[in-house]
């Protein structure tokens, strides 16, 4: 009998905590984000937004220096570790590939540049120019080549998506860079190549000389902002031409730089051709690599198999095209 009273009060205590349990209530299904909010915007809306930056008016000279066929505008951005430190994920493989750029990487580009007796701008954000306080000498002591900015530390500038803090960063990569080479930086690449809708404004009211971020031409040409010229050169890049999409995506899988340097050759022969400008963007941490390296050496030879190639720095591009317009 006890046993049996006993097993009735449990299964009553049961039944009225089951009672007693709330039943949840069932959630709305969140919305679905609109895949295409394009869709809905005015013809108006759609212009306002194409053209927030682009081109005023086309910059191709109609001859280069010295009659000079194309021209050749190397870069570096020197990225290092910056963009492992911006997104707060320090593994040993990016951090230390990211040191590479500055410890091997830089020198022997420059060692290849010197080689070539050819200039070539660095991009560099802030942050790795102060971790790294030996580039910005060691650039500068060649006396051919430009430093231009690059972000603080890296970040991410559309993601970001706040005006005040981008113009505050700027203003901190600007006084860096300013103090380390002892003049202010004329040029602007943005980092990743990502513009948020305020970054040309606030390159332009910084002063700047030219940007090299954007992709609407082959050719220089003058940016526009809602309609209105700014006065900036644009010096365009493009994924084409930067060693990243190769040799970063690949990870170190791709067995040797053949088949980029086909494109890369490609790419210049044309541009040769068209009489136009030739932007390659490269990083030290990628092609600062000991057989990377040795195809640059190789590709700036075979430009110079060519008469009437002009090698020059963003700002002496800039500075040209604006000249001769």
């Amino acid at each position: 009998m006890k046993i049996n009273a006993c097993l009735a009060m449990c299964g009553l205590a049961m039944l009225l905590a089951a009672c007693n349990t709330a039943t949840p209530t069932a959630q709305p299904a969140a919305a679905k984000p609109n895949p295409f909010p394009g869709a809905g915007l005015s013809l108006d809306e759609l212009k306002s937004r194409y053209q927030h930056m682009y081109p005023a008016r086309r910059l191709k000279p109609k001859k280069w220096p010295n009659g000079a066929r194309v021209a050749v505008a190397l870069s570096f951005d020197m990225d290092n570790a910056s963009g492992t430190l911006a997104r707060g994920t320090p593994g040993s493989e990016p951090m230390t590939r990211g040191q590479y750029g500055a410890v091997d990487g830089l020198p022997r580009i420059l060692r290849v540049l010197d080689k070539q007796n050819v200039p070539a701008s660095f991009f560099i954000p802030a942050v790795a120019a102060a971790l790294n306080p030996e580039m910005i000498p060691a650039i500068q002591s060649k006396k051919r080549h430009e430093i231009g900015i690059h972000g603080w530390i890296h970040e991410n500038l559309v993601e970001m998506n706040d005006e005040a803090k981008e113009q505050d960063l700027l203003n901190k990569s600007i006084d860096l860079l300013t103090k380390a080479m002892g003049k202010k930086p004329v040029g602007y690449r943005a980092p990743s190549w990502a513009m948020s809708t305020f970054t040309m404004k606030q390159v332009r009211d910084a002063g700047f000389l030219y940007d090299s971020s954007l992709m609407a031409s082959d050719d220089a040409y003058e940016i526009a902002l809602d309609g209105k010229p700014t006065g900036v050169v644009e010096l365009p890049i493009e994924r084409i031409l930067d060693d990243a999409p190769y040799f970063g995506a690949a990870n170190g899988s791709l067995p040797a730089p053949d088949l980029v340097d086909k494109i890369y050759r490609d790419e210049f022969d044309v541009a040769y051709e068209e009489g136009g400008l030739y932007v390659l963007t490269m990083h030290p941490f990628f092609t600062g690599h000991r057989s990377r390296a040795l195809w640059l050496d190789k590709l700036i030879s075979y430009m110079k198999t060519k008469p009437g190639v002009w090698f020059a720095t963003h700002e002496d591009v800039a500075r040209y095209v604006k000249s001769a317009e």
